[in-house]
């Protein structure tokens, strides 16, 4: 069989997200205490970025977090399905489709760095900070960046999919 060899090189770009994600999640872990915060930069109290070490027990925004235990094995179990259809579906891609392609490895690069500290720790590290004002965005992770990086590069591919040639970039 010929097609699974033809995008395998894209899961590279995986191991490298997974990498990097497990690489700054060490480094996090191994220099700051839980809840630990490190201010990086401010422009004056509107907006700021601050390395901290989170705990994610649940999923995006910490969904399902405040329950029994049952959503890692839950989400574990979700990741494992969801990773195994995007790398059937990025090694069955035709070849020439670079950006679906790179969309969907980052989404299964992501998806594994997050999957890897669910099961090994029972929650997600996160450690990137982003607020305004009062208000924090949820902790996130390079898996996390990953995924969302992933999430628009295919929503973007297929809205250019649906144009004709010469409106596409």
């Amino acid at each position: 069989m010929q097609w699974p060899l033809r995008n395998a090189r894209w899961l590279l770009l995986s191991v490298a997200v997974f990498l990097l994600d497990q690489w700054t999640k060490h480094l996090v872990v191994a220099s700051f205490s839980y809840r630990e915060v490190l201010p990086v930069f401010s422009v004056g109290d509107s907006w700021g970025f601050n390395l901290v070490l989170a705990h994610n027990y649940g999923a995006a925004f910490s969904f399902l977090a405040d329950h029994a235990g049952w959503q890692r094995w839950f989400f574990a179990a979700i990741a494992v399905v969801v990773s195994s259809g995007l790398t059937i579906w990025l090694l069955r891609l035709p070849a020439g489709q670079k950006w679906l392609a790179a969309a969907l490895a980052l989404l299964v690069g992501g998806a594994l760095g997050n999957l890897y500290d669910r099961v090994l720790l029972g929650y997600v590290v996160d450690f990137l900070d982003v607020w305004a004002g009062r208000y924090h965005w949820p902790a996130f992770n390079v898996a996390d960046s990953a995924i969302c990086v992933g999430a628009g590069l295919l929503l973007l591919e297929q809205w250019l999919d649906g144009k004709p040639a010469e409106q596409k970039p």
